[in-house]
């Protein structure tokens, strides 16, 4: 029995290295994490920036064509406005999709809901609002369709999904838990936010 001594030892060592270095792993993980979903919600925020712009250039420039008209002959004086609005609305036909009126109604919403910004609620909104009706924790990958099926006016991706969960736990808004190798989330309990709150006074 003396001789297995020091093979338990080496294997208790073995062990307690393993372990140790597991859960440097997994902090690695946790940080790396931390970190994707600090510059995946700075690359929202730059490309919602973007969109904004790129909607506020394309009315200024719809605004300053119609003028041009003005500067040619007295006699045309006249027919000018209703020959102008025609133009611009041949315009708007054909950024919004071609001649076809009725084709471009799918892209009309989300041109004239974007520059607002206000009557759209936030992906934390309806991510939060899902999930507070729901019984059951559900993954990355249901509140995605859920909510592509729920909104399909607007553009829906895994990614962004998952990091306004992941921003809702930071928050202490949800709360993430595993089964197995998947991760689910669901709304904190009323009561679970009175303490928090009452503990941040």
């Amino acid at each position: 029995m003396s001789e297995n001594t020091p093979t338990s030892g080496i294997s208790a060592d073995y062990a307690q290295r393993i372990t140790d270095d597991l859960e440097a792993n997994r902090s690695e993980q946790d940080r790396a994490r931390a970190e994707l979903t600090r510059l995946q919600d700075e690359l929202i925020q730059l490309e919602e920036g973007e969109q904004i712009l790129v909607k506020m250039q394309d009315v200024l420039g719809a605004a300053e064509k119609p003028a041009a008209p003005k500067s040619k002959g007295r006699k045309a004086a006249a027919s000018v406005p209703a020959a102008r609005g025609a133009k611009s609305r041949t315009a708007t036909q054909k950024r919004g999709g071609g001649p076809k009126s009725r084709a471009g109604q799918q892209t009309a919403p989300e041109e004239t809901a974007t520059p607002k910004g206000a009557g759209e609620p936030t992906w934390r909104e309806l991510v939060t609002g899902y999930l507070s009706d729901q019984r059951e924790p559900k993954s990355a990958a249901e509140v995605t369709a859920a909510l592509t099926e729920a909104h399909p006016q607007r553009t829906t991706q895994v990614a962004v999904v998952r990091n306004t969960l992941e921003q809702g736990v930071a928050h202490g808004l949800l709360e993430r838990s595993k089964q197995g190798r998947s991760v689910y989330y669901s709304p904190v309990s009323a009561s679970h936010l009175a303490e928090a709150g009452a503990s941040a006074k």
